[in-house]
């Protein structure tokens, strides 16, 4: 396929597609798999890798849970980056949603759908499988889906039928694009465009990176840069790889680069390449290629971004792993939660790397968990890392009013992990 990110081929038949994927759908969610558990092709590869994160978490009938509704979704959406932009979604999109066979739909980086557009029937249709403002689209809640794999791959791409993994949404296909943070790069949500097969066709997929990069645009002269700085953002936050912007022009980051930048910024004195060797490689030490990494890295970052003996970063740098901690110490837990995409460079194991990563995880669970706030609860267990958190699961469900209809599931969730875990409930010690 030339473009992997298009569901089909230039002269495919879609209703062949449609048989062959749905196959090798039924195939993968019953366990009839290769031994390395991947779907075999047709499935596109970033359909395939999607299904496997999909089945370490949902089922093939599932369907995408309600987090906001009402008030607290309101408010919500109301104080979100992406309100700013929504006249821009309708203007560039608005024609597709009252078109009667297309819906428009935002979501935050967590897959939160902000909103949902279109044709009442077309709305009505949607209800049915919880496409609604509010409800959780990311894949550890959906499974496959544009929205939830747009996030995940942090790339514009199209699902097609039945490389849904969820069987009640196979009937669509859709096609979305990430939206990021102009200065900082934070994945701040995802447009998406939801149809019929007729929507498997380059032109959708190109209208919604186009919308996407035109929010992005808009924020970028929206937002408040004091005159005569030109700094440098990192985004580490939730993604393997780190995203660099300069000038506007942003740059991903392969692993070791990532981590050796996010180590400079921890480190702004400076650290020796010995001491970068230990953060990197525990007691592996590795001089040499310590140094050929650190020099590709000035060519990508420019001599006047990086400097030696010791080595370290000449201009100013943001990034998102400070800001969380620097809300914090204001006190400010709710933005501070609101900033966090998810682990530093989760799937790093550099010893440097690590210790910072659960030093900032371990300050805001604290806080979150010392400030007592139901929203601000409920946000972190209803997050991938926080799912399993059954200290926190336990704190949410004292936090809920007696006759919330929360907090029988809350307890419900704490007793299964306990259960897990082989230890008792926060109530049980308390009869104990």
């Amino acid at each position: 396929m030339a473009n992997p990110w298009l569901a089909l081929d230039l002269g495919t038949d879609p209703a062949e597609r449609i048989r062959q994927i749905g196959r090798a759908h039924e195939r993968f969610v019953t366990g009839d798999r290769p031994r390395d558990g991947r779907p075999a092709p047709p499935v596109r590869s970033v359909v395939a890798e999607s299904w496997q994160r999909s089945a370490g978490a949902v089922g093939p009938d599932s369907t995408a849970p309600i987090d906001l509704a009402d008030g607290a979704l309101e408010a919500y959406r109301a104080a979100h980056p992406l309100a700013r932009v929504l006249p821009i979604f309708r203007d560039l999109l608005g024609g597709l949603a009252d078109d009667g066979a297309h819906l428009m739909a935002v979501c935050d980086a967590d897959g939160r759908l902000l909103w949902v557009e279109g044709h009442a029937s077309m709305r009505r249709g949607a209800e049915a499988m919880n496409f609604v403002p509010g409800a959780r689209w990311d894949e550890a809640h959906a499974g496959t889906n544009a929205p939830g794999t747009a996030l995940a791959v942090d790339h514009p791409l199209q699902i097609f039928a039945t490389e849904h993994f969820s069987r009640p949404v196979q009937r669509w296909t859709c096609a979305a694009a990430p939206i990021h943070h102009p200065v900082t790069g934070r994945l701040l949500g995802a447009i998406d465009v939801t149809g019929g097969d007729h929507l498997a066709n380059p032109h959708s997929l190109a209208l919604v990176r186009a919308t996407a990069l035109a929010a992005e645009a808009y924020l970028s002269g929206h937002l408040e840069v004091p005159a005569g700085r030109d700094v440098a953002t990192v985004a580490a936050l939730g993604r393997d790889e780190a995203v660099l912007t300069v000038g506007g022009r942003r740059t991903r980051l392969g692993r070791r680069h990532s981590e050796l930048l996010v180590l400079l910024l921890e480190h702004p004195d400076g650290r020796t390449g010995e001491q970068l060797g230990v953060d990197l490689y525990g007691d592996g030490l590795n001089p040499v290629t310590v140094r050929a990494e650190l020099s590709r890295l000035r060519r990508i970052l420019s001599p006047d971004l990086l400097d030696s003996r010791p080595y370290r970063l000449r201009a100013e740098v943001e990034a998102d792993f400070r800001t969380v901690p620097r809300l914090l110490e204001r006190g400010r837990v709710g933005e501070a939660l609101a900033a966090y995409p998810g682990p530093l460079l989760p799937g790093s194991d550099a010893p440097g790397v690590a210790r910072l990563r659960r030093l900032i995880d371990g300050q805001l669970r604290a806080a979150v968990r010392a400030s007592a706030d139901p929203a601000l609860l409920q946000t972190w267990v209803r997050s991938p890392w926080g799912a399993d958190d059954l200290e926190i699961w336990e704190r949410y469900a004292d936090a809920l009013p007696p006759r919330s209809p929360a907090r029988p599931l809350a307890l419900a969730r704490a007793a299964d992990l306990a259960r897990e875990y082989g230890l008792a409930t926060s109530l049980q010690r308390h009869r104990n």
